[in-house]
């Protein structure tokens, strides 16, 4: 089964989410604030994945960021960093057998599907 992390609000979420009924494809939904974020899983994302890819730098959250906070997304505190202020993951992150993707482009959807 696969599970679709992000925030309910968010309309690639949604998108996400909706395409993967209309698909016929069980899933999950995970909500960063409503149901929480564990450091093992951030860690595992971010082992997988690498923080280019997971944190979003482009946001409105990354821009409020105090620059200490900022640089904590360079380095070891980058797990505390997203658990503290999940917006800035990218999303949705999406989980299959293990494999993370970020994002709904084509590519994330194919790896979904095959």
């Amino acid at each position: 089964m696969i599970t679709i992390y992000g925030l309910s609000n968010c309309d690639t979420c949604r998108k996400a989410r909706a395409w993967l009924c209309e698909q016929g494809m069980e899933h999950r939904f995970h909500d960063f604030r409503k149901d929480g974020l564990d450091s093992n899983t951030v860690a595992g994302w971010l082992y997988q994945i690498g923080a280019d890819v997971l944190v979003n730098r482009r946001g409105t959250t990354w821009r409020k960021l105090s620059e200490a906070d900022r640089e904590r997304a360079e380095g070891d505190g980058v797990v505390g960093l997203l658990i503290t202020y999940p917006a800035l993951i990218k999303r949705p992150v999406s989980v299959l057998d293990g494999r993370v993707t970020v994002g709904f482009g084509e590519s994330q959807r194919s790896a979904l599907v095959g």
